[in-house]
């Protein structure tokens, strides 16, 4: 008789707090808290994915945010362990070591959870790290105000007593997420080796909020990772001799981030490999002499879709930014738009006309969400290769040598052609 292992079934316990959230428009949503009793003031936020709210609550990019969920059932699933690690002794199920939204609003908790790895509840987890959270209110109602109106302040407080509604408000107006620069929060105090066995040479990662994923996919490629401060120069970065360099995502104004924009100008104009990613995207962009501005709600989910501009074939991506790239600001630089957004046309990805410096907005790691970008990352290896083979002769690397890359695995399609045109616009 074959034995099937019971999967663990566990019970909600932080939960049916009072709970009162308030809009910066006026807007109040009365419900039930969970997690941990206290008041914060975020930036209020909507994600569109349907599962992966482990990853999501640890995404640094969150940071300084209250994330609305329009997905109506969270928690069924619990919370693993985060002592569960991948191959290279990453947690296997977070994107970094805490979660990083300021709160959290549902439209359904669900108080059981079983799943073959959860060790707690969704309630539990954020009561362990002082997270409150609201349920039992109309997420879709939330979402289409922000919609309307665009992203803003909100206040939140979870309680076993009653609520000040007005001094919530008054501590809600003190509060700007515009201007704060969460850097110190979500970056690397000291810069951290992962070494991976034959390697190839190392990337130094520039942690503006660094996901655990995007680390795991540099050591996939085969290359050795270096994380480095946000505030890392160029000349620091130089010292560990780094075949590339990685600009991570993160929270907030990438124009908070100077110094970090400062080291993206040096590594640009020192021809020096370089991959963007969401903020890293916007970072490069502003190097270059570009310009960014504050979306109205942004993008955020797993259901993004992007164009490739190069073979107008289409991906579906998963996304957690607030600002973009200005179109118009791009073309006083040398970086051309690679991939664009299908539903506003925003800048997806950019590319630079000469250089081996390529940067996307969308987050090629996934985690959560669709992997159908993951080639990305492949795509920068081979970059690197050719960068690095092309040096050794007399003439500089092009974009149409950088980028004619055709990987059986991650290809699409043979894009030789396409890339010399391209380069030439």
């Amino acid at each position: 008789m074959l034995r099937v292992k019971k999967f663990p079934t566990l019970l909600g316990s932080y939960t049916n707090y009072k709970a009162k959230l308030i809009l910066e428009d006026g807007s109040l949503f009365t419900g039930r808290g969970f997690g941990y009793p206290k008041e914060i003031v975020g930036e209020v936020v909507f994600n569109t994915g349907m599962v992966g709210y482990t990853e999501s609550l640890t995404d640094p990019s969150y940071r300084g945010q209250i994330l609305c969920m329009t997905y109506p059932l969270i928690g069924n699933y619990g919370v693993s362990s985060m002592e569960i690690m991948d191959d290279y002794g990453l947690p296997k199920y977070f994107e970094s070591k805490e979660i990083q939204v300021r709160g959290l609003i549902v439209h359904e908790l669900s108080t059981i959870s079983s799943h073959w790895s959860c060790i707690k509840t969704l309630d539990q987890w954020l009561y362990e790290e002082s997270i409150p959270a609201i349920y039992k209110v109309d997420t879709r109602e939330i979402a289409k105000k922000i919609r309307v109106k665009g992203v803003m302040n909100g206040a939140l407080s979870v309680s076993k007593g009653s609520i000040n509604e007005s001094r919530l408000f008054g501590l809600m107006k003190k509060q700007s997420y515009d201007v704060q620069n969460f850097m110190p929060e979500v970056s690397i105090p000291t810069a951290r080796e992962y070494a991976v066995k034959n390697s190839k040479g190392s990337i130094v990662i520039i942690d503006t909020g660094t996901k655990f994923s995007i680390i795991r996919n540099v050591l996939r490629t085969g290359y050795s990772a270096v994380v480095v401060p946000w505030n890392t120069s160029f000349e620091e970065i130089k010292a560990y001799n780094p075949k590339a360099v990685v600009i991570s995502n993160g929270p907030g104004d990438p124009k908070m981030c100077q110094t970090t924009i400062k080291t993206a100008a040096d590594l640009i104009m020192a021809s020096t490999p370089t991959l963007g990613i969401c903020l890293g995207n916007q970072i490069l962009a502003l190097a270059a002499g570009a310009n960014t501005y504050k979306l109205k709600y942004g993008h955020r989910g797993q259901n993004k879709p992007c164009i490739n501009k190069l073979n107008n074939q289409a991906y579906v991506t998963s996304q957690n930014h607030g600002y973009g790239i200005e179109p118009e600001s791009l073309k006083n630089t040398e970086f051309k738009i690679w991939f664009s957004n299908a539903d506003d046309e925003t800048i997806e990805g950019i590319v630079h006309s000469t250089k081996p410096i390529v940067a996307v907005q969308f987050h090629p790691e996934a985690s959560p969400g669709p992997f159908d970008c993951m080639f990305i990352f492949d795509r920068f290896a081979e970059i690197i290769e050719r960068h690095y083979s092309r040096s050794k002769q007399s003439d500089r690397p092009s974009i149409s040598d950088v980028q004619n890359t055709n990987s059986a695995k991650y290809s699409q399609d043979k894009i030789t052609k396409k890339w010399r045109k391209f380069a030439k616009k």
